[in-house]
This record gives structure tokens, sequence and C-alpha cells, in this order.
């Protein structure tokens, strides 16, 4: 008789990014899972691409026939675009049989999602977010006993925890009870006080201790469709449309009626079968609500049309419901999801109104979106010139809707892409334009030759430039004169923020979207009708305090941290100065702030440079003695465990975990992977290619003798950030002057030597994917946990942590793809009312959806009574009546002229071109220069000949008072901007 059947392997290296999101438990009952997805239209296909990329155990496409009873074998099944009536069959059959079901479907500029995981379904893990924990101050003794948290500095307050919240505990010393008790419920009592049960009976509480939130399963009952069509419960998901969502639910229903009766969908911007579509969804409606007429005429009119981005949109949460069925992981929908994007129609007024044969068929690949938009609208798409940053995993899923939908597949139209990145085997699982054979290959490259096999007529050009002030011989003038508008699919705040700064400049619109996990957002910028992108965002970086890094631990974040810093301090910083210490001969004398430590090293990794692996192996020794013991040890001698403050109260409590030191063991596997890989590190860093032989290494260690612990006398250990900084400071005063005569005798020795570039060092940087250095960090990282017994991470957990790595799925990439190509729709049609476009956060674990109008730029500048947003700008030509460039003095003019300002200082960037504060003839010799030569004068920097703009900041003094004023654009060369 044969065992249970283990678990699928899970591919770690493909999925890691999703693994983050999802969890090995959920990633392996998902690949032990079959799926069923009938109708292989638009919408099918999406939902079946990201299925299959999450990784299920297999998927099952059925089109044109009805399905059959051994179709329904599968876990989960999907229906697109079915009649009623096999809708409400199939349903009755799922839900007979604890099969999940899920029912999709888009028309024109709606759609709709229903989803019945049978009358007991349990997700065993609802929520997306990290279970919370603190550690504990204080228990009471009472009946609700009554627990007190430690303030979290990092988190800037001092719990986390919610009402209803299940915990359980751990290392709690006195009242015992508490450690390994099943999950108990809890309830909020203060900023920094929880209610935990009845603790009367319990042992007293002495210290220590840590509470963690505990997820519980949640169990679900779904209602059939047959059921639930007559009452339904519909998701909210844009505040402005609340009216839309039962007339929405009607309209679909009509439609089955229609199609039903008439054998057809209702003609494009028909008005019989608009009307017909009206009177039967009052039929169905049977008054029991008041329903929106020209909501259901709007649907009629476009519902024959078929639009790529609205199929990726709901083709994205479909999937992700999909993935929850098979996994028990998130919060399913409850029950049914209603979504219109009818402001993607022409606002009344640009004067357009659609016709009958503006949207009747033209027998081409873009009929769908002509029903709905009308031909010349298609041919406007096909025009547009547009710049995509960056071809990662949104990019991908954008370049696949820009193709599908026909942007720059006309005459003039074309679309500039570029990623300066490689493909990585981890891409496969989200980037889908990518395939094995592509790895290593220029993503830019390799995703358009992708879309461009999807749709021969697009225009793309592939490059791989970072976009930034470096690349603006690339990106300059003319370019960006020349776009339509900019899509941003970046992963870095910096280079985003450079590329809002730019379609500020030059009045472009930016499409920009991002995720994490489940959650993503979309923000679509106009110039003269939103906010900028830099008046948006804001920066949310993580930073852990120095104090708690160094020498008070209390999480598994702090000590990932603390082996991220080891490593970029032991193999980059210190080779990185040792290398201008031998070829910067003013090196010492430069190093007036240089901390004491970086010299100390430099010092040691000059004397005690190694020779070969035995060398390498005794440093690797030495350093895990002093890291995991002898600095424990000093750390206690200090601060004995017993300890206490200044008030009485114990030292080693709350965030303060009294640490341990640890005995090296070669028969240890943490301990010996930690010695390999800081050997070969170290040998890497001093250029030693020698050959790694774990039997000599621990042959080494066998044989080496470290003296003990021997406790430092008046050693000062800081407790807080302040007296980190302070303590280095007062030694870099005391020991520097001595460091420096030690260095600089040195030198002189190694000069002896002729060749200094023998002893040059080689920094290493730190890569995420790279086998070494994550043995090392992981290593350092537990090895420095158990010291404080802090429970340890795996290799994945470490290498989302160290690398900074941002955990991604596919349904989410795909979800904002589809919503920024709906805000593209409106740009291309120019919509002008703030009301007509949407902002959307989203996060498809919940799942929550919320679309938004974006903000009006605010009133940035001020003067002369006037507001000016982020988008004005004080512009002058670059040449006189006489075609000659103009000088500084004609611009002053200009400006006083125009606008009633008297110009007290000029930047361009950063550099003063001119003040009124300069000497006289320095003063009058500046307002004599072109500006051209002005700025070379003054900067260093020549202006091209190719540069059409010069861009300024002024100063302007205004009755004494400061005024903000807009940039100064000077136009060198006539504009080539496109209407």
């Amino acid at each position: 008789m044969s065992g249970p059947e283990s678990p699928p392997e899970i591919d770690e290296e493909l999925y890691s990014r999703q693994l983050y999101v999802l969890g090995h438990k959920a990633m392996q009952k998902m690949a032990a899972v079959a799926v069923l997805v009938s109708g292989m239209k638009g919408l099918g296909v999406e939902i079946s691409k990201n299925i299959i990329l999450a990784g299920v155990k297999s998927v099952t496409v059925h089109d044109e026939n009805n399905a059959q009873w051994n179709d329904l074998s599968s876990q989960v099944v999907v229906l697109t675009n079915s009649p009623l009536e096999e809708q409400l069959r199939i349903s009755d059959f799922c839900h007979a049989n604890d099969i999940c079901f899920v029912l999709a479907d888009t028309k024109g500029l709606a759609g709709q999602l229903f989803c019945d995981f049978g009358e007991h379904f349990v997700a065993c893990d609802p929520s997306e977010a990290e279970p919370v924990s603190a550690a504990i101050l204080h228990i009471t003794q009472c009946n609700p006993g009554v627990l007190t948290v430690a303030y979290d500095d990092e988190q800037g307050q001092n719990h986390r925890f919610e009402d209803g919240d299940w915990v359980m505990f751990t290392e709690v010393e006195g009242m015992t009870e508490l450690n390994g008790l099943q999950p108990q419920p809890i309830r909020v009592k203060g900023e920094n006080s929880l209610e935990i049960g009845d603790t009367s009976s319990f042992s007293p509480y002495n210290c220590g201790g840590v509470i963690t939130q505990v997820k519980m399963p949640q169990n679900y009952s779904f209602e059939s469709l047959r059921v639930s069509r007559t009452d339904p419960k519909i998701k909210t998901s844009d505040m402005g449309k609340l009216a839309h969502y039962h007339t929405l639910h009607m309209a679909f229903w009509a439609l089955h009626l229609f199609r039903s009766e008439m054998q057809r969908l209702p003609k494009p911007r028909n008005q019989a079968d608009a009307d017909k579509m009206v009177e039967l969804a009052q039929t169905v409606s049977m008054g029991q609500e008041s329903l929106q007429e020209d909501l259901i005429r709007t649907f009629a009119y476009g519902c024959t049309g078929d639009l790529n981005p609205l199929n990726a949109f709901i083709g994205a949460q479909a999937a992700q419901e999909v993935l929850k069925a098979t996994s028990g992981k998130f919060t399913p929908l409850d029950q049914w999801l209603y979504f219109d994007a009818f402001e993607c129609l022409p606002e009344e007024e640009h004067g357009v109104r659609l016709t009958a044969d503006d949207c009747a068929p033209r027998d081409n690949r873009y009929d769908g979106q002509i029903a709905i938009f009308g031909a010349d609208f298609q041919e406007q798409l096909g025009k547009q010139q547009y710049f995509m940053v960056g071809a990662g995993a949104i990019g991908c899923e954008l370049l696949k809707n820009f193709t599908m939908i026909g942007l720059a597949a006309g005459e003039g139209g074309n679309i500039t892409v570029t990623d300066m990145d490689t493909i990585e085997y981890s891409n496969l699982n989200r980037q889908f334009l990518f395939r094995p054979q592509d790895v290593s290959k220029s993503k830019s490259e390799v995703a358009a030759a992708a879309i461009k096999s999807m749709n021969p007529n697009v225009n793309v050009t592939a490059e791989q430039n970072q976009v930034g002030p470096d690349t603006e011989h690339f990106y300059g003038d003319d370019f960006f004169l020349g776009l339509d508008g900019v899509a941003s699919a970046l992963d870095s705040f910096e280079a985003r923020a450079y590329v809002g700064k730019k379609c500020v400049q030059y009045l472009k619109p930016l499409l920009d979207s991002g995720t994490h996990g489940t959650k993503g957002h979309v923000q679509v910028y106009v110039p003269f009708l939103t906010e900028s992108y830099g008046q948006a965002q804001e920066v949310d970086k993580q930073e852990y305090p120095l104090c708690s890094l160094r020498h008070f631990p209390s999480t598994i974040q702090h000590t990932i941290q603390w082996a991220r810093n080891q490593f970029e301090h032991l193999f980059k910083v210190t080779a990185d100065s040792v290398n201008k210490f031998l070829r910067d001969p003013t090196y010492l004398e430069a190093r007036e702030g240089e901390a004491l430590e970086s010299l100390e090293h430099v010092r040691i990794s000059l004397q005690e440079k190694p020779r070969n692996w035995k060398d390498c192996v005794t440093w690797a020794r030495r350093l895990w003695e002093r890291l995991f013991s002898h600095d424990i040890q000093q750390l206690l001698y200090n601060y004995p465990p017993e300890h206490k403050t200044s008030f009485g109260l114990p030292f080693w409590s709350g965030l303060k975990r009294c640490p341990q030191p640890l005995d090296f063991d070669c028969r240890n596997a943490t301990h010996m992977a930690f010695i390999v890989a800081a050997s070969r590190l170290f040998a890497q860093t001093h250029g030693l290619h020698v050959k790694e032989d774990k039997a000599a290494a621990f042959q080494v260690l066998l044989d080496l003798h470290l003296p003990p612990f021997q406790p430092c006398q008046g050693v000062h250990i800081p407790l807080t950030d302040q007296e980190i900084q302070d303590s280095q400071d007062a030694a870099v005063q005391g020991r520097l002057p001595e460091l420096r005569w030690e260095l600089t005798k040195l030198k002189r020795e190694l000069e002896k030597n002729v060749n200094l570039t023998s002893d040059l060092m080689e920094p290493i940087y730190f890569e995420k994917d790279n086998a070494c250095h994550l043995d090392f960090i992981a290593t350092v990282a537990n090895l420095r946990a158990e010291n404080y017994r802090i429970p340890p991470a795996d290799k994945l957990q470490v290498q989302k942590i160290a690398g900074g790595i941002i955990p991604a799925i596919a349904t989410t990439t795909a979800a904002v793809a589809g919503l920024v190509c709906l805000e593209l729709y409106k740009l291309v049609w120019q919509h002008r009312q703030l009301s007509s476009y949407r902002s959307t956060f989203l996060r498809l674990s919940e799942p929550l959806l919320n679309r938004f109008h974006p903000q009006a730029p605010p009133e940035t500048y001020k003067y002369h009574q006037k507001t000016w947003s982020c988008w004005d700008r004080i512009e002058v030509p670059g040449f006189d009546a006489e075609g000659e460039e103009i000088t500084l003095r004609a611009l002053c003019d200009h400006i006083q002229r125009e606008h009633g300002l008297v110009l007290q200082m000029l930047l361009y960037g950063a550099a003063i071109l001119y003040a009124a504060f300069l000497e006289e003839k320095d003063r009058q010799e500046r307002l004599s220069y072109r500006l051209t030569e002005l700025v070379h004068q003054t900067t260093g920097e020549r202006v091209s000949q190719e540069c059409r703009l010069l861009v300024f900041s002024i100063i302007c003094d205004e009755e004494d008072e400061e005024s903000d004023i807009p940039p100064v654009h000077v136009w060198l060369q006539p504009t080539k901007s496109k209407e």
C-alpha cells in the first residue's frame, strides 16, 4: 500500500517573487489543482495566462461546444462568454459537488465577476499582511489580564493589534503558563495595553516575552448563481459610481435575454437595440430598484465591443479568485464585482457624437475596439508616439496591451521602450513575453520582438539606456517634445521622480503604475489638469535604529540588515578604502570625517594580507569568534543578565533581548557554511585564486587554537543612536592622529615593493542572486539571531530583506496594466475634465478596489497676486528680431517688461549664473553675455547645438518680499512639440 503523496516541489528560483506573496503551503496546494477555463476569447485567454504563470497543476481550455460533464472534473471551473442557460447549469452542478465556480464576462466598457466557492469554503490565511508581534513589558494577574507592550521606535507606535485578533505567547518568564497556550483572542485597551483573558490563576509575571498575532482560518458560505443573481451582494469599487452597480447587474441579465431572443448582441450605436435593452432590464428588475436608463443605453451601444485592457483587468481579478480557490490563501470575493469605464468615451465638450457608421466593422483586428470608439479614434491610436520606460513585469503587460489596441501601429506612430536590464530566470514567472531561451538577453529587445510577432504593424524601437541625467543626449529636447505621452514601469523611486520631472518640463502626460504583492496603484498625470508625479509621491524607506542593529536586535529583520551591513563593510567598503589609500597620496589628509573603524580596517587588511586558503580560513574563524562570542561576552560583561536600570527595572526587558555567546563547532552546518562563505569572499577581495578545500579547512579549524575571551576594562557601549555618534566622534579625535602615523609608516614600507598594485583589493558588490553572497548573509543573520534567541530565517526570506526584493505576482501586474490602458484612451481623446480620469489603489488579496479622481494641481507659485501650478512657466524666445541669441540683460528686460519683475538671482540647476550682490564689474560683464555663453563661463558646461530649451530658476525681489516664481524656459530653437 503506497503512502501519501509528497507535496509538489516548487522551483524557488523561478517562483521566488511569488513565494514572497503566497508562501510555500499555498503554492503546493495550487501545484496539485486542475482548472477548467471555458471561453477562449480575449478574457478567457487573459485568465488562462495568469493562472498558468501562477503554477497550478494543469489548465484545461475549452471553447466552441457546450461543456460536457467530463470537462467538470477540475477543482475549479471558470466560465467566460457563455449564455445564461449554461452559466446556471454549470453553476448548479459545481455548487452541488463542491467545485469552486468563477464567472467572468466583459462587454464593451463594462465587466462582471461572480464567485461561488461552495457552502463551506475555508480561507486558511485571509490576509496578506505579516503577523503583528510586540515585546512584552508587563502582564497583570487579574481577569481580564492586562498586557503592556514595548514602544516600537521603527513603527512610531506602540502596537498594531486590533480587537478580535488571535495571539500566542513565547519567551514569557514568570507567567510561563502563557507559553505554548493555544491562540487566544485579545481586545485593545489602550495605546500600549491589551486585554488577554483571565490570568488571575497564573504565576506572577517576571520579565520578557513576545506576543504574536496568529492568522486564524475564516469560513465562508456562498450562494449559487441561480440564488445570488436575484439578490446580489456587490463589491463597491468606485464611490462615484455607487448607482451604477445595480443597473449593470440588470443590464448584463437583460443582455442574456436580448441575445436569446434576437440571436445576436445589440448593434453598435443602434438606438432601437438600446431601447430594447432598457425594456428588458426593466422587466427583469421588476421595479425593485430604479434603473439608470441612460447607463443601460450606453452599455448597449458598445456591448458588442471587446477591449483588451478591460479583459486584462477583469481577467486578472478572476485569475486571482481562482488562485484563492486553489490555495485557500486570501479573502475571496463576496460574491459580485461590477466594473465600468464609460468615462473613456468622448466627453460632450469634444463635440464628438459617435454613430453606427463610425463604429461599424472594418474587418480588421481592431473591430472590437472600433465598435466602442469608432474608426477615427483607432487611426489616432496608431499615430501615437509613446515612451515606455521599463520592460519588466508591468512593462511586458503594458507592451502587450499597447500592441493589442494598436497603439503606434499606424503611420507616424512609434513606441520607444528602454530598459538597461537583462532577463533573469526568476523573471519568467511574471514577465510573460520572455522564454527560457531568452535568459541573459536584453529585456527591451526581446520584448520588442515579442510584440512585433503579436502585431507586425506596431512600430517599436528597443533601447538599453538608463533614463537619467547621464542619458539626456539620447532623451533630450527633440525626443521629449515629439512624444504624445510617457508610460513609467520602473521600480526605482529616483528614476520615476526623474521621469515625472521631465514630463512636467515638456508638458507631457505620464501614466504611472506600480505593484507590491497583491497591492497595486495606477495614477495618471495630465498637464494643467492634475498634480504632478513629484507632488503626489512620498518616499517610505524602512530604516532601523543603529543601537538596535549593533547591540539590541529584537527581530530577524534586524539581524539580516546587520548581516548586510557586515558584508558591505568587510568586502566592499574596506576594499574601496584600501585602494584609495594606496592610489591617492592625499587620502589620509582628506579623511577628517572618515570613520575610525574604516581606517582601522585599512591597516588590518594591509598588515594581514592572506597568502593562501589556510590564511583565509583562519581569518574567517577569528571573525566568527569576534562576532558571535567575544563581542557578546563583552556586552554581557558591561550589562550582565541581572543588570538594573537607574529606575531599578530589569535592563534586559522589552525590546532588549539578553544575548548568549555561541561556541564554535566544526560539526555545525551553519558554522561551517559561514567559514566557507567568509573565506571565499575574503580570498576574492584579496585577488587570491585558491582552490577551496573543505577538508583542509576542517583540518585548519581543528588545529587552530584561539585565546579565550578577556573582558576589556573601561569599554563604553552606547545605548542610543546619539551615544553611538558621540562615541565615534570622541574615538576619532583620540585615536585618529596615531592611526594616521601608523598608516603612513605602513605605506612607506609597502612602497619599498615598488609596485603597490599587488596590494590593491577587489571590492565585492552584493548581488541578491549570488549563492555565496546569500550564504554569508544568511549564516551571519541566523547566527546573530541565535545569539539573541530570535527565530531564524530561511534563505528566501534573507534574500528578500537583504536584496530589497519587492514581492510580485502576475495577477496584480496584469490588473494595473489594464487600468493604465483605460487611462491611455482618455489621453488620446484629450479629455479635459478631471472627473473623467481615475487613480486606482487595489489589493487583490481582500479584494479591495478603490478608484477616485486625481488631485488637481496645487497652487505652487504665487506672485503679483497670481497663483501658478507646477505646470506653469515663463516662456521667453531665445533670439531677438535680428535672429541673434539674447543676452542676460535682454532676458532681465523681458521679465521686467512682461511680468513686472526685477531679477535678483538666476540659477541653472544648482549653479548661480547671476546675483544682484555680485561686484558691479562682474554683474555688468555677466549681463552682457549671451545665455549659452553665460552657462559655459559660469559652469564650464557647453550647451550643445541640438539644445532647444534652457531652463532657469529665478528669484525676484518685490517690495522687499521674496516671491515664488515659475521656472523660466528660454527657447533657443523653434519648438517641435506635438499638438
